[in-house]
């Protein structure tokens, strides 16, 4: 047999593929999955959890197996005992464990099939791997008949002979798995007995391809799997092209190593046959062509799949070996997880329906050609129904809808996991046909709402960068569901473009109060998915939290995951509180009653305060307190002296976060500094003295500027080093004045998302009044003259730098 290293990661991936076959184990017992592989173990250990329903015990050194071994592991439902020196099993070792359903015994030296008598007490088993023994033959024993319910049946002998299988001819399997032996012989005829729905053979490597046993699998299986072949593609051609009957319809070569012509020859061959589909996965593919190679145009096969393909030349036509599969007459053509990078155009008009190119490597010229100076379009795919291509490099979706504008029958697309961008300058050209698109983990941004097929039934968006929809897009009439799942929405849209919407999708964006009233405009939804926002608990919030309640009942509406996964982001008393538990009382969100309730009680307390202090005389002493902070600021302010101000050589400090360096490098600096402002500003790009510490840097930066300017955003808040320039800038406002720190928001900054330790900043905020970036261009010079007014002051002449 072969020899394969087990290693940790692949005893995981057979837990997992057990799990996957439907042998969870118990959510409640963690010590359900019991890992004693690769122990130095000589037999079963005793001290095995009673609760153990998945057992490891590969890559040891156990010889038998005994009765009593699993005694009290009677939930025992996967056993791997694979690559140990097995020799004998007791009749009775699996007494105990009656719900045992995968056994793996591969890799040992079991010697005789007909003497496996402890399978009597396994009726239950669903998957038995006895491959790599020593089994001389494969002749089954009585004890095979036990098994009515096993499903997958994995066994290798030097010999197989008619009658072999006798004892298993009323299983119904769905997979036997064959692995051929060094020496094998086989006998023709040897599997009639075998009814499962697919054969697979494994070979040896540079192993003869036995004629019989090829035939026999062609007549007797629907699918049929040969793996690990190195060659004899000639003599499989040769078989399936002097074949008239083939019952096999599905036909799979897996980890191959294969010639380009063999290849050819091979796919030329199985055209021909009565075999509906064909799937090569795993290829090693050699000698690639120099030149086209001529594929038949009649074929009765359905689809064409070709997985992980590798070629092991560098120097062959790329364009020959695309041109060879895109002509193939199929139905269905797939090239996956492949390092292709372009695919051609068919030379003739197409029967292909669906063509699939996911996890490879192409990019925007697909189906394209360059003729001098001008890009030539696909017009021969017009057959093709659906195009699958996520997870390519991708760019321009307006260019991707020319490459496809001449599939008119085109209704599905995927374009996901590609990086897609879109700028809403140029117009798009999708064919007419396209009902739905996904075009989900790319970087799209509202514009792309303006290159969309407008005949789309269903849009996949999510994972992208929509903040708005916009108002003014064409509408599409026809869309039903839209899915804008993990994107930046700050509020539900408008349906104004989508009438007959039936589903909305707006999962993990940012919505904090979304406004139900928007609603109204979307009469024909019935389903929504609001969960993962950061909602905000506030008065604007009482009427979703009331959708929400009333979900698929008095609305209409339902709202998906409500309410596992809605809870409260702001205010800090109730974070984490579900939706459903908050009470926000009318009184506090309804102005007039709110009025009502406190307005008479108000006048009453006014009246009787200003009574009070006019009895107590409190306006005169209110006026000498207030006169004499006037007097302390105007002796402080006067003390500001030029000789106060030596050693300060910039007019101020910029403090910023890495991420808005753009916007200071390019903006800030640019407006203040030279002949646009004349200020000297200091910022760590340009005045941080290598050598020094970070920190010694920021205060001397700090104690030689006449003020701190402050660029205040999400990403701010979430810098320590920031926390430490506003530190230090904070204490200079001891000697300087409040005047000393200049605030400048450049994106909205509500006071939630400021970190507790930030308690000056959110302070500062709440008493001085900063300067906002406005997003509107008209309105940058006020800015910049006011930022430069609160800037300005008289410093003494910086002393020359040398900087030679």
């Amino acid at each position: 047999c072969i020899v394969y290293i087990v290693t940790l990661p692949m005893i995981a991936a057979l837990l997992a593929a057990a799990m996957l076959m439907g042998l969870q184990p118990s959510a409640s017992s963690p010590d359900s999955i019991v890992d004693r592989s690769s122990r130095n173990l000589s037999s079963v250990p005793r001290d095995l959890q009673k609760m153990a329903e998945l057992l490891d015990l590969s890559c040891n050194h156990i010889q038998q197996l005994h009765r009593g071994d699993f005694q009290n592991t009677t939930l025992l439902r996967f056993l791997n005992v694979s690559w140990n020196s097995l020799e004998d099993i007791n009749p009775e070792t699996f007494l105990d464990t009656p719900l045992l359903e995968d056994l793996d015994l591969s890799h040992n030296r079991l010697r005789n099939l007909s003497g496996q008598r402890y399978l009597l007490h396994t009726e239950n088993l669903l998957v038995l791997n006895l491959v790599c023994n020593n089994f001389l033959t494969m002749t089954l024993g009585s004890e095979f008949r036990s098994l009515v319910k096993l499903e997958r049946l994995s066994l290798g002998a030097k010999n197989i002979s008619t009658s072999d299988f006798l004892t298993i001819n009323e299983v119904k399997l769905r997979i036997l798995t064959l692995s051929l032996e060094n020496q094998q012989g086989y006998r023709a005829g040897s599997l009639q007995d075998v009814h499962a729905q697919k054969l697979q053979i494994a070979f040896t490597s540079y192993q003869i391809l036995n004629h019989y046993l090829v035939s026999d699998a062609l007549s007797h299986f629907a699918v049929v799997e040969l793996m690990d072949l190195t060659g004899g593609y000639k003599d499989l051609s040769k078989q399936l092209s002097e074949r008239v009957e083939i019952l096999t319809s599905h036909l799979y070569l897996t980890n191959i190593s294969i010639d380009w012509k063999d290849f050819t020859d091979f796919a030329s061959v199985v055209l021909h046959t009565s075999v509906t589909h064909v799937r090569v996965s795993d290829v090693a593919l050699h000698k690639p062509p120099q030149k086209d190679t001529d594929v038949t145009q009649i074929s009765q096969m359905k689809s064409f799949t070709a997985s992980r393909v590798v070629v092991k030349y560098f120097f062959f036509s790329q364009e020959a070996v695309y041109n060879f599969f895109i002509n193939m007459p199929v139905e269905s053509l797939a090239i996956v997880e492949t390092s292709m990078i372009h695919m051609t155009c068919p030379k003739l008009h197409s029967p292909i329906l669906q063509l699939d190119f996911s996890n490879c490597a192409l990019s925007d010229s697909i189906f394209s050609r360059v003729e001098g100076q001008e890009s030539l379009e696909c017009e021969n795919l017009d057959n093709v129904r659906k195009l699958i291509l996520f997870g390519n490099n991708f760019k321009r979706l307006q260019i991707v809808s020319k490459r496809v504008q001449f599939m008119k029958s085109l209704q599905h697309l995927d374009l996901s996991i590609n990086s897609l961008v879109y700028d809403g300058l140029g117009e798009c050209a999708w064919p007419p046909n396209i009902t739905n698109i996904t075009l989900s983990y790319n970087g799209l941004t509202a514009s792309v709402f303006k290159c969309l097929p407008k005949g789309t039934e269903t849009l996949d968006l999510q994972n992208n960068q929509v903040s708005v929809i916009p108002s003014s897009i064409l509408k599409m009439e026809n869309l039903t569901c839209l899915n804008l799942n993990a994107n930046r929405l700050q509020d539900l849209p408008v349906c104004n473009g989508f009438p007959i919407l039936n589903k909305l999708l707006l999962k993990s964006n940012s919505l904090n109060a979304p406004s139900v009233k928007k609603l109204e405009s979307c009469p024909k939804l019935e389903t929504m998915d609001v969960s993962k926002n950061p909602f905000t608990c506030t008065c604007a919030l009482r009427s979703f939290i009331r959708l929400g309640i009333e979900s698929g009942k008095k609305t209409g509406i339902e709202l998906l995951s409500w309410p596992l996964d809605y809870y409260c982001t702001y205010p800090e008393a109730v974070r984490d509180i579900p939706l459903k538990d908050i009470s926000i009382p009318e009184v506090s969100c309804n102005i007039g009653l709110l009025a009502t309730t406190i307005l008479c009680p108000a006048l009453i307390v006014i009246i009787a305060v200003v009574t009070l202090c006019h009895h107590l005389d409190v306006p005169w002493y209110m006026g000498m307190i207030w006169q004499w902070t006037r007097a302390k600021h105007r002796a402080r302010m006067r003390q500001i002296r030029p000789e106060d101000l030596l050693g300060v050589e910039f007019h101020a400090f910029v403090s910023y976060s890495q991420h808005d360096a753009d916007w200071v490098q390019n903006s800030l600096l640019p407006n203040l500094e030279g002949g646009a402002g004349g200020l000297r500003i200091c910022c760590h790009v340009n005045n941080f003295v290598p050598g020094k510490t970070i920190i010694e840097n920021i205060i001397a930066c700090v104690e030689k500027s006449r003020r701190s300017v402050f660029v205040l955003s999400a990403h701010f808040v979430k810098s320590e080093w920031c926390h430490y320039e506003l530190y230090f800038a904070s204490h200079q406002r001891l000697a300087w004045g409040t005047d000393s720190i200049v605030l400048v928001l450049l994106e909205p900054l509500p006071q939630y998302l400021i970190p507790s330790k930030y308690y000056q900043l959110k302070s500062m905020m709440g008493r001085h009044t900063y300067l906002e970036w406005p997003q509107d261009r008209a309105k940058h010079r006020l800015f910049w003259a006011n930022l430069r007014a609160a800037l300005q002051a008289d410093l003494p002449n910086a002393p020359v730098t040398e900087l030679e």
